[in-house]
């Protein structure tokens, strides 16, 4: 696929160029759209239709952040620690093919490690309740 005045996008998949091609479109006459027009002066404002595609920023963006202060009137008032835990390049495959069962030991191995260190006096001393 071509894009304009920009160079060749790499290979992407069918459902990826879908999403491209609605946010390209987004509020453009490529969607349609209405007039509005002013009953006292005639003014009019053509409005164009959203694609309201999930990953459309302009769609999409007062949701995001709605759904984010809701999360965030969730949080505790102490200090959060992001951690992540990654699988080896050559489980990848093995990963994509198998998703529910090599997360699922994903998840279990981190909850263990979290538990595992937090325990540990030298780190957080902390204990399950």
């Amino acid at each position: 696929m071509e894009r304009r005045g920009a160079k060749p996008m790499p290979s992407c998949k069918l459902g990826q160029l879908k999403v491209i091609s609605a946010i390209e479109s987004c509020r453009t006459a490529a969607l349609g759209g209405h007039v509005a027009r002013c009953e006292d002066c005639a003014h009019e404002v053509i409005a164009y239709n959203s694609c309201r595609n999930r990953h459309c920023p302009k769609c999409q963006g007062a949701a995001a952040r709605r759904w984010l202060a809701e999360r965030e009137a969730e949080l505790l008032p102490v200090p959060y620690y992001h951690v992540v835990f990654t699988l080896p390049a050559a489980i990848g495959d093995i990963a994509y093919q198998n998703k529910a069962v090599i997360y699922d030991l994903l998840f279990k191995a981190s909850a263990e490690t979290v538990i595992t260190i937090a325990a540990d006096p030298k780190h957080l001393g902390a204990r399950s309740a």
